[in-house]
């Protein structure tokens, strides 16, 4: 026997749990659909387990999609105010952490619970767990065949997110679902995520691994006529210095890039792995990566540090390697000489250069190497460049970039424009956004202007 409802809602995640909400205390039948045996896994890892859940600053400016203006009318109808009003009406207490970032006070429990309850504020019926194994359309109504039995509903909303952390159970069901109603998808990529090198390029690296800095992090885009494979493994690249420093922006103009790519930077912090880099400037950096594009590094942002080693000549008995572990840890100075910075002793006039001797490359006094070299050196430290010949996959993504083309839907609803009654929230939208709780906005806002978009049968 068929079980009939307004909406069935497959994935009871974050924006999920909030359209069902919105609908059922609109009146409609809602039932709530979900795989797993635990609800919301990836609101409960978020944060460190206390769920940074929205970003005071947020607004279209921080999201990556095909249209950026998509996601503008959600975020106009449901802002981080408005999940803040929720949370005060369930006595949910919260911290600003960094820049504009809101992490629960107590656990990500608490944005669980509260979701939790306004589901059943709308009578929501469950259905977790049940695994959905079909799909169809039989005129105006959708028919799900899953363990629990068929489910009939006039309406359907796909709210079963990207394919990061597949650990958790994440798959690419929305997409099926969307390309078997004839939806085009925007290639899915991780996002979000390490960045990883050629490990013979990266080998001089690896022993850095847990040591971390503030850096300034620019994606440089490879040039339209040059394939996704350009451009060394990992290589050094000395050039001017960029100037401000700001969190994250689109980056100044350069170069001409391939066509639709967009130039960012961000002010974070950086870590180095085993296998590359990671930290919150890595990944807000890899969700504009891709194959054969490069990422610049200031490792010393907001200062001119040619001028800073030149000052330091004066009286100075240190070695160069001494001199810039003032700055970063040692080992990184080291390493990074070693690797990238050091400078060619001077030759005498009339003779042939002195090669670099890799024993000690940071070994030199600071006050035998000339003034012109040490600025030189101070613009590689501004301008590290560096390609990146891949990422950590879906394991080690926080989400998935791409998904159903905004083309496909209707921005105030959500709903499918060549398929009535079929909508398509949260991260299975082509609309990511930064590191910071972004994504959880617009989990929340989707959600809301879905189940407000819905209708009784």
């Amino acid at each position: 026997m068929k079980s009939a409802f307004d909406v069935a809602v497959i994935g009871a995640g974050a924006a999920g749990m909030m359209a069902a909400a919105v609908a059922g205390q609109r009146g409609l039948r809602v039932v709530l659909i979900d795989h797993a045996t635990r609800l919301a896994e990836k609101i409960r890892i978020s944060g460190g387990g206390r769920c940074n859940f929205t970003n005071l600053g947020a607004s279209p400016a921080q999201f990556l999609s095909r249209n950026p203006d998509f996601c503008r009318s959600a975020l106009r109808g449901y802002g981080p105010q408005d999940f803040l009003d929720l949370l005060r009406a369930h006595g949910v207490s919260w911290h600003e952490k960094h820049r504009g970032q809101l992490f629960c006070d107590d656990s990500s429990e608490s944005v669980i619970e509260v979701l939790r309850r306004e589901c059943q504020r709308g009578n929501v019926v469950w259905r977790m767990p049940c695994a959905v194994q079909s799909v169809s359309r039989d005129g105006a109504a959708f028919t799900l065949a899953t363990d629990g039995g068929a489910i009939r509903a006039a309406q359907l909303v796909l709210a079963t997110g990207g394919m990061a952390i597949p650990q958790l159970g994440a798959t690419d069901f929305s997409l099926r679902i969307a390309r078997q109603f004839g939806l085009k998808i925007v290639e899915p990529r991780p996002a979000l995520v390490p960045l990883t090198f050629d490990a013979d390029h990266w080998r001089s690296y690896a022993a850095l691994a847990g040591v971390a800095l503030e850096v300034r992090l620019a994606h440089e885009p490879r040039p339209p006529d040059t394939g996704p494979g350009a451009g060394p493994a990992a290589a050094g690249a000395p050039a001017a210095a960029g100037k401000g420093e700001v969190p994250g922006r689109p980056a100044r103009p350069g170069r001409k890039a391939r066509r639709g790519a967009v130039r960012a930077e961000f002010l974070e912090d950086l870590l180095f792995t085993h296998r590359g880099l990671s930290g919150p400037g890595i990944l807000q950096i890899s969700s504009y990566w891709r194959p054969g594009d490069a990422i610049a590094i200031d490792l010393a942002p907001g200062r001119d540090m040619g001028a800073w080693l030149v000052d330091a000549k004066a009286g100075s008995r240190q070695t160069l390697a001494a001199v810039l572990a003032q700055s970063w840890p040692r080992r990184l100075a080291d390493a990074w000489l070693s690797a990238d910075g050091a400078p060619a002793p001077a030759a005498a006039a009339g003779s042939r250069a002195v090669p670099r001797t890799p024993a000690e490359p940071g070994g030199q006094r600071l006050a035998d190497v000339p003034d012109r070299t040490l600025r030189a050196l101070g613009e590689r430290i501004h301008r590290w460049t560096l390609w990146p010949t891949g990422t950590a996959g879906y394991k080690k993504a926080e989400v998935m970039s791409g998904g159903v083309d905004t083309d496909e839907l209707d921005q105030r609803t959500l709903q499918a424009h060549r398929c009535p009654g079929l909508h398509i929230i949260g991260e299975a939208v082509d609309v990511t956004g930064w590191l910071g709780g972004y994504n959880f906005q617009w989990a929340w806002a989707s959600g809301v202007a879905c189940g407000r978009a819905l209708t009784t049968a």
